[in-house]
């Protein structure tokens, strides 16, 4: 029942991180105005969805770790690699997406601005993309499992496909976005 509500859970986050993705990327890049009430609804509401499946996360963590133990202790790291992998690119996703949020939270009226973007937050937001492509990619059969939809490859391709787009899009937005704040406003 856990694992069925934290997978409906994750497809919710899915939906909203690709509108959150490509609005942001649109608003990094200048093309659309950024503070527009409902897109801020929206990731506020993806960041309680976020804390939800994280609480679950762990709650699943202890529970496989006590069943572990029950077994008699081995915990077997190289064979559990991908366990291990799918727990930490979580950790370091939520480390990422905490300096986001702290990162463009300053509000100026009704816009959304950053009091600074320079390398270091350039850095922060390319690993925060990475470490979300990490937990994709190894989540993302498990989800689909506990969705039932077993066997779905050509599904599974097309939504790889869809997250590497948007994906690809919003590291190439922070890059520009950095550019707007470090060298092109000097030309203005």
């Amino acid at each position: 029942m856990l694992r069925k509500c934290n997978a409906v859970i994750s497809m919710l986050i899915l939906a909203l991180f690709i509108v959150h993705a490509v609005a942001g990327g649109f608003q990094l890049t200048g093309v659309i105005p950024g503070g527009n009430r409902g897109l801020t609804v929206l990731a506020r509401g993806m960041v309680v969805l976020i804390g939800i499946h994280m609480t679950i996360g762990i709650i699943l963590t202890f529970q496989t770790l006590a069943g572990a133990r029950r077994s008699g202790g081995a915990h077997y790291f190289r064979q559990n690699i991908l366990f291990w992998t799918r727990r930490i690119s979580g950790f370091a996703l939520m480390f990422f997406m905490l300096y986001h949020v702290l990162l463009f939270l300053g509000e100026n009226g009704d816009v959304y601005r950053l009091r600074l973007f320079a390398v270091p937050e350039l850095v922060s937001q390319i690993l925060l993309v990475l470490s979300l492509i990490v937990h994709l990619l190894t989540n993302i059969r498990p989800l689909m499992i506990a969705l039932g939809i077993d066997g779905g490859r050509a599904f599974i391709k097309d939504i790889l496909f869809v997250l590497a787009v948007v994906l690809l899009l919003c590291g190439a937005a922070f890059v520009v976005y950095y550019l707007r704040w470090n060298v092109l406003w000097r030309y203005r």
